[in-house]
């Protein structure tokens, strides 16, 4: 059994019937355990620049899924979220900090995580019956 990075994102992409977050999860996670071999080795800038990519992508494909609407309304606390956890992990790739990579990216998989459940939650809503909402 190998470990993931992303278990969180992608169970959430799974149950949130969310194929292109998946399929960016999945090569996110990929690309990660790729890249900590590579902290871990300490050899080959390409690998780490291919993660920061595929964190886009993964990025990408999730607001794509929850909708522009609810990303930059209600769910921009998870927007700011993700992008501050992105951040931390950008920056712990180009610092070759395995133990700053290992806690960035339980942060971001939570944050990811986090924004698929709520939209989803969102999505599935139904008013309060005589409620305005």
């Amino acid at each position: 059994m190998t470990a993931s990075f992303l278990p969180l994102t992608i169970d959430a992409a799974r149950r949130a019937d969310a194929p292109e977050v998946l399929r960016n999860a999945l090569l996110t996670d990929r690309a990660a355990a790729e890249c900590w071999t590579v902290l871990l080795a300490g050899c080959d800038f390409a690998i780490k620049r291919g993660l920061d990519a595929q964190l886009r992508k993964l990025s990408e494909a999730t607001a794509e899924h929850v909708g522009t609407r609810w990303w930059f309304a209600d769910g921009s606390v998870h927007r700011k979220r993700v992008a501050r956890a992105q951040e931390n992990l950008v920056a712990a790739i180009a610092e070759g900090d395995g133990q700053e990579f290992a806690l960035a990216f339980v942060g971001y998989d939570n944050a990811m995580a986090g924004a698929v459940v709520c939209a989803g939650i969102g999505k599935h809503r139904r008013p309060v019956e005589g409620s305005t909402a």
